[in-house]
């Protein structure tokens, strides 16, 4: 049995679709500027645990915990192209979609989602991602939280991880706990950051032919494991 997260051909043509790219020039010249510039400037340290955890191939979800506006950029400084060899896919609010960031983002491996009504075309996007194997990173407490408190996580992921794995048994997706956290908790300048990274959880490992509870049990196992390393 199958999700019904990717609709039938018919109720899909009635969403647009979705794209994300990675423009190789841009990304070249923005991630260093990022990791070796920017983060060093603003933050006194920055503390990453786990990488060992990251797999370098094969479709991956990160679901790091959301706190700030720079919790994007620190995700692909702790497990980006310069430590998996991998660009990362974004899921990003569609209110971010505006100005320059509006330009960047699609640019950058982003690809809008409304959080208060998700599309299919993001939906489907974001599986036809994993089954080319990218490494996709999604919030999965789906807005940012400024207490350092873990928040309910939202059903999206694991439903969306879940109908990857279900459409092509074995394509061995992912997901990987992160853990974000800022001394002091609201970002200043020269704060401190503690990136932890948990082995990933093998969707696999759930039952495919009951969505619905696989789904519940992979968002309660991954909430058990943020709070593991928080």
């Amino acid at each position: 049995m199958q999700t019904s997260l990717v609709k039938s051909p018919t109720q899909s043509e009635k969403n647009p679709s979705v794209n994300s790219k990675i423009s190789p020039w841009l990304a070249s010249a923005l991630y260093p500027l990022g990791r070796f510039i920017v983060l060093p400037a603003y933050f006194k340290e920055i503390e990453v645990i786990g990488q060992e955890h990251l797999p370098t191939a094969g479709p991956t979800i990160l679901a790091p915990t959301h706190r700030s506006r720079w919790d994007g950029i620190l995700v692909a400084y702790a497990a980006g192209r310069h430590i998996t060899g991998r660009d990362l896919r974004y899921m990003v609010s569609i209110d971010e979609f505006k100005g320059i960031p509006g330009w960047l983002i699609p640019r950058l491996g982003g690809f809008p989602i409304d959080r208060k009504r998700p599309g299919i075309g993001s939906l489907r996007h974001g599986v036809e991602l994993l089954e080319a194997g990218q490494m996709l990173a999604i919030f999965p407490e789906g807005a940012i939280f400024h207490d350092g408190e873990l928040h309910p996580l939202k059903p999206g992921l694991a439903r969306l991880a879940i109908q990857a794995e279900s459409l092509h048994p074995n394509l061995g997706v992912k997901i990987v706990p992160i853990n974000l956290e800022y001394q002091p908790t609201i970002p200043q300048w020269r704060c401190q950051i503690k990136i932890t990274i948990a082995p990933p959880l093998e969707v696999s490992h759930y039952c495919l032919d009951r969505p619905k509870e696989s789904g519940n049990q992979l968002t309660a196992d991954l909430e058990t494991a943020l709070r593991a390393i928080g």
